[in-house]
């Protein structure tokens, strides 16, 4: 399995994952001419996918899934509240396919097991997928972690990860209070201490790479991002830690063991 977050934060999220001759997107936040764009940045073929699964409804996770959809003739996996809030900026899918949360579904090589987050959207979900050997777990847009979240994550060679916020960052910059308060309420987004906390939990089981994802240009740095990943992680860990961009994509990782 290999996957690449091609851009990540307020402005647009879309990540591709591999697995044989199977290649899923996970949302398409960004218009379908950029994330083409991306795509063939990190050597993808955009006829090449086979799926497109969904998030939540936002728009930076949605803008290109209608667009792409059509344009290549591929399905749209979400679950049917996600289905049914995202219709007017998706519009008419060629094939749109629902799940439930809690329930794993197959395409081609793949499984994907949805679980439920806790983001101010319909029904929002993570994934973990897994070609019958690695598993790779995305969770971004959780205001809080979960017991469920933990123990989904703790199966996975691979993780992606929101470190959205610094409290501080947030609570002295320019977001009005209305807007503060939801961020950092439990339906918001990870601040970099929960987001490395819980990391520093899945250290100590299968993770092996780990990237950050869904920093805000705002209330974020990578510095600072990195200064907490050195003082949460364990000293003795074996962790690749990555920050995933919004204006570019990482190349293709590789999840081992």
């Amino acid at each position: 399995m290999r996957f690449s977050v091609l851009g990540s934060g307020s402005k647009g999220n879309c990540t591709v994952v591999e697995a044989g001759s199977t290649r899923l997107l996970i949302d398409a936040g960004f218009t379908g001419k950029e994330i083409e764009r991306r795509l063939k940045m990190v050597g993808i073929d955009p006829g090449s996918l086979t799926a497109i699964i969904v998030t939540h409804e936002h728009d930076d996770h949605v803008r290109g899934v209608g667009v792409l959809a059509r344009r290549l003739s591929v399905p749209v996996y979400a679950n049917e509240a996600t289905h049914r809030a995202s219709g007017p900026r998706v519009n008419q899918l060629p094939i749109i396919r629902e799940f439930g949360a809690g329930e794993p579904f197959t395409i081609n090589e793949c499984t994907i097991h949805p679980f439920a987050v806790s983001h101010d959207a319909a029904d929002p979900v993570g994934f973990i997928i897994s070609d019958g050997f690695r598993r790779l777990g995305y969770c971004t847009d959780t205001g809080m972690i979960t017991r469920l979240i933990q123990y989904r994550l703790q199966q996975c060679e691979a993780v992606i990860l929101e470190a959205n916020h610094d409290v501080e960052m947030l609570r002295n910059g320019p977001y009005p209070v209305l807007l503060q308060q939801r961020v950092l309420s439990n339906q918001g987004h990870l601040a970099n201490e929960t987001s490395l906390s819980l990391a520093s939990l899945l250290a100590k089981e299968k993770l092996r790479l780990l990237v950050l994802a869904h920093l805000s240009e705002t209330n974020n740095h990578p510095d600072v991002v990195r200064r907490v990943a050195q003082q949460v992680l364990p000293p003795d860990h074996t962790v690749s830690v990555m920050l995933s961009r919004q204006d570019m994509p990482l190349p293709l990782l590789r999840i081992s063991s």
